[in-house]
């Protein structure tokens, strides 16, 4: 089946007992037992509950994997992956993560004996020199939170050894638009809260694999650490998912006409879109990927107190934490996001105190076009250049060859 046709039916099977079409939310904590240990499938609901088991089979349907394993938050399903390892094991991870990833390796795993190495996942050779004896898994975000960089996931699952992991982060991307265990990762992880539950209205993460003995160890995870995903989020999500293919064709669409429109302004000093043709690892996004999603980073000219001021003066772009929704969000990432990391480590990644993080929703692309017009407009006199160049047009729109209508199963076409 096509992807649309997974987002809408896969685990959504009508309920036996009613006939309901739509997956209920099964409110229990506990199941009755005809006898000790005679049951229906389900005894505990942190152990199992069916209205979450129906999200998993539908999200693992989505990343074409045959295990997905839900949790509380992505951090949570973060945590999980990470507790498949030992203490004295290391971790080479994608030096432009999230900061909640960055301060979950620092100043939680570090106290527990598990080294992380932080490094530029775009130079295969850095990666390789920061390969250690004891190193067990590779952790990768792709697109970089927020540089927007892209990391070859093939070339670095081709850098692994027996024993160890490769861990994808496809929160920026999804499962629409890419496939990480197609190109040889081991696992995917997601942030549901983001664009799959779509809405900004649940919390939630998952982690897909396609190895049995990993998703074992996972559902050990889940059960023990307590880190569940409760009924009531796992439907929100999976009624946020069904549309997700829907939603990430006009989060593209939107993000791609706001990027040649920033990109055409003299007093944004960079923009960091991979769909732009001059993002140094565009054509790595082409093959790798089947769209480019909805986030964008530019980097304004003048002092921090200009991006600061464009942040608090937009007007559809609401200036908020996450990304994701079908609303468009403004984000200053230095005193947001990634404000865990020490300054001089931002300063480093190009987290800059002039960087802003745009999450572009679903809104006519004219209207915020127009919304980031009047506050960049209003703070010129803080860029240093005498005017911008940019028109009233929105910019080219994407290729429409780059987003199918439909898209088959299997691994994509590169």
């Amino acid at each position: 089946m096509d992807f649309a046709t997974r987002a809408v039916h896969a685990g959504q099977e009508a309920e036996p007992a009613t006939g309901a079409t739509i997956v209920p939310i099964y409110a229990t904590s506990t199941y009755t037992q005809s006898a000790v240990g005679e049951h229906k499938g389900y005894d505990y609901s942190r152990v199992a509950n069916p209205t979450r088991n129906a999200l998993e089979v539908q999200l693992a349907a989505l990343e074409e994997a045959r295990h997905c394993v839900a949790f509380a938050s992505g951090l949570g399903a973060e945590h999980a992956i990470t507790g498949l390892l030992n203490a004295g094991d290391h971790v080479v991870v994608s030096d432009d993560t999230y900061g909640g990833t960055y301060r979950l390796f620092t100043r939680v795993l570090e106290r527990f004996g598990l080294a992380s190495t932080f490094v530029d996942m775009t130079d295969l050779g850095a990666v390789r020199a920061a390969v250690r004896p004891n190193t067990k898994m590779f952790w990768i975000e792709t697109p970089t939170n927020p540089m927007m960089r892209v990391i070859d996931i093939a070339a670095m699952a081709a850098l692994k050894s027996p024993g160890q992991l490769v861990v994808v982060d496809n929160t920026f991307c999804t499962p629409y638009f890419q496939s990480p265990l197609a190109l040889g990762a081991d696992v995917v992880i997601h942030s549901a809260t983001k664009y799959i539950g779509g809405h900004s209205d649940v919390i939630g993460g998952a982690a897909m694999t396609n190895d049995d003995a990993l998703a074992e160890n996972l559902r050990f995870l889940q059960k023990t650490l307590g880190a569940n995903l409760s009924p009531f989020d796992a439907f929100l999500i999976s009624r946020g998912a069904k549309t997700l293919h829907v939603r990430m064709r006009e989060h593209e669409h939107n993000a791609m006409s706001i990027a040649h429109f920033l990109a055409e302004r003299e007093d944004v000093a960079h923009v960091y879109y991979p769909g732009l043709p001059d993002h140094p690892q565009h054509e790595l996004a082409r093959k790798q990927m089947r769209g480019f999603s909805g986030i964008i980073s530019m980097t304004l000219r003048g002092p921090e107190s200009r991006a600061l001021e464009v942040a608090k003066r937009t007007k559809l772009f609401s200036l908020a934490e996450s990304l994701g929704g079908v609303e468009s969000l403004i984000n200053h990432p230095a005193r947001m996001t990634h404000g865990s990391i020490p300054k001089e480590e931002r300063d480093r990644r190009g987290i800059t105190d002039g960087l802003l993080r745009l999450s572009v929703g679903i809104e006519s692309a004219h209207d915020l076009i127009a919304d980031l017009r009047q506050a960049l407009d209003a703070t010129i006199d803080l860029a240093g250049v005498n005017a911008s160049r940019d028109t009233d047009d929105v910019g080219d729109p994407p290729d429409p060859d780059r987003i199918p209508d439909t898209q088959s199963e299997g691994a994509p076409t590169y």
